[in-house]
């Protein structure tokens, strides 16, 4: 009996660690298989590797008579050393226990007692069956997550229908509706700072981008004193935007642009640009839909479908709302904004870059168009802030400057960034691990970054080795001298290095561009 204890405790120690770890993946994939079997297929090794190959020494009873006798205790022992060896690392995204995720680990828990049931018949070979499982504990998250599936599809139309409810409920709320491959994020900061100078504005915090993130802000933070809702729009396949759409129906929409984001999942840039512009369908005959003319994308789907009321905006050529002569001072960013009306203010802002004045031209032109003067927006200009990870500027001790551009980069949003970069007066650092979930023009595109980043920094830390090699190729293509280039297996490691370069004093300007998840 004491045998069988013991053996039970060590398999629900083993098991624990295995399931959290994978159903950790499993969260980071949005718990969507197809992503999921990625991370898997991807990281093999972690999945599959010595390490976890350790649970099939419990095979060892059963293929050998003489190992029989004391097979609990072997097995036992096997799956402690098991837990120890796959303990759980320090994630930069801990596993959030949700009520899904703790409903999942409730299915993962049935799974791995079944598996665990023979031993108690069998002793001699039932502790096999369960070091087989748990060699494929992966695949076990996976079946859970599918025999979850009603369940969970129940319970989320119930909060759908909640929210449905609550919106209908407020039929004098605008709705904005604000999506785009890049610059959604920021753009919503920026249009929650100068819409609250005149409404009472609620906006998706964070990256509540998705459904069901639209409703837990809808349910937990909409009350009946708002004016105005922001709800950023994020996609990853087709009807992703419809589906938001048809729950908040918002009067107004703004996309920000169209790029080669997530292509793993989407494919082309065709099927990116219709995903964002079913915004654009949604609004009715009496909205206004604004759009960024500055991307080639955007601007001929929209000369194509035609059909609504439309407000482009831009820093170039002919736009309904232009920012023009901008200039990079001490202080931030100067530019002029002109109105259809032909009315020009000059604005300040303390942001860097070329592509926050672009967020910033969108959100002026909403506000305007819903009553708020040039004039009474400059102040609220002035005091807008960088979206968290997001060309964020960090003063650090001493002459050290960091701009941390760490979320969910893009081909353009990283051109823009290493722009951004470029002007700065002092020794310029990049340190990055490149972009992920762009497919098939994965390599090229990162190539292409490091082509770019050459141009733009003295010095380079990539991050991950295998993540890093095009970008690293790029660079030494372009005549980027090989000893300012560092590739670190860690960004703990890459930071380490940006301290080393230069001078002491000498002003170091570190750009972050982009953040590998857990799952990378």
């Amino acid at each position: 009996m004491i045998q069988k204890l013991i053996f039970l405790l060590a398999a629900l120690a083993a098991a624990g660690v295995s399931a959290i770890r994978f159903v950790h993946m499993l969260q980071l994939s949005s718990y969507q298989f197809g992503q999921y079997k990625r991370y898997l297929q991807t990281n093999a090794n972690a999945a599959f590797g010595l390490r976890r190959a350790e649970a099939l020494l419990a095979l060892l009873p059963w293929v050998l008579p003489q190992a029989r006798g004391e097979a609990l205790v072997y097995c036992a022992a096997v799956f402690l050393g098991y837990a120890v060896l796959n303990r759980p690392r320090k994630a930069k995204k801990p596993l959030v226990y949700t009520a899904r995720v703790k409903r999942l680990l409730a299915t993962l828990a049935l799974l791995n007692l079944a598996a665990a049931a023979p031993t108690f018949l069998r002793p001699d070979w039932g502790g096999g069956v369960f070091g087989l499982a748990l060699f494929l504990e992966p695949l076990l998250v996976a079946l859970a997550n599918w025999l979850n599936t009603p369940v969970e599809k129940a319970i989320a139309n119930r909060y759908v229908e909640d929210a449905r409810r609550r919106l209908a409920a407020m039929p004098e709320l605008t709705v904005i509706g604000v999506t785009g491959s890049f610059g959604k994020t920021s753009t919503k900061y920026f249009l929650h700072t100068l819409l609250s100078t005149k409404y009472n504005v609620l906006m998706t915090p964070g990256n509540y981008n998705t459904t069901l993130g639209v409703v837990r802000a809808v349910r937990e933070q909409l009350s009946p004193t708002h004016q105005i809702f922001l709800c950023e729009m994020g996609a990853r396949h087709p009807g992703d935007i419809k589906e938001i759409c048809d729950l908040v129906r918002p009067q107004y929409g703004v996309i920000t642009a169209v790029g080669e984001q997530h292509l793993e999942s989407f494919g082309t840039v065709e099927n990116i640009a219709d995903t964002k512009f079913e915004l654009y369908d949604a609004i009715p005959p009496e909205g206004k839909v604004f759009l960024n003319f500055d991307n080639s994308v955007i601007r001929e789907k929209a000369e194509a479908k035609g059909g609504k009321q439309i407000v482009c905006y831009g820093l170039e050529g002919r736009r309904d709302y232009l920012a023009s002569e901008i200039a990079v001072t001490a202080g931030g960013t100067e530019f002029t904004m002109t109105a259809p009306d032909g009315q020009s203010l000059r604005y300040r802002t303390r942001l860097l870059g070329e592509h926050n004045v672009q967020n910033i031209a969108a959100a002026v032109a909403v506000c305007h168009q819903l009553g708020i003067s040039l004039e009474q927006l400059a102040p609220a200009v002035r005091r807008l802030e960088s979206a968290p990870h997001r060309m964020q500027m960090i003063r650090g001790g001493g002459a050290y400057t960091v701009i941390d551009d760490a979320y969910n980069s893009n081909p353009k949003g990283a051109e823009a960034a290493l722009r951004t970069l470029s002007m700065c007066q002092g020794l310029r650092i990049l340190v990055t691990p490149g972009m992920v979930e762009l497919g098939e023009k994965e390599f090229e595109l990162n190539f292409e970054f490091g082509r770019q980043a050459a141009a733009c920094c003295d010095y380079a830390a990539l991050v991950n080795p295998r993540q890093a090699e095009p970008i690293r190729q790029g660079m030494l293509e372009a005549g980027f001298p090989p000893e300012k280039l560092m590739v670190a297996d860690t960004l703990q490691q890459a930071l380490a290095f940006a301290q080393t370069c230069g001078q002491l004093g000498q002003p170091r300007f570190v750009l972050l561009e982009n953040d590998l998840p857990d799952n990378y």
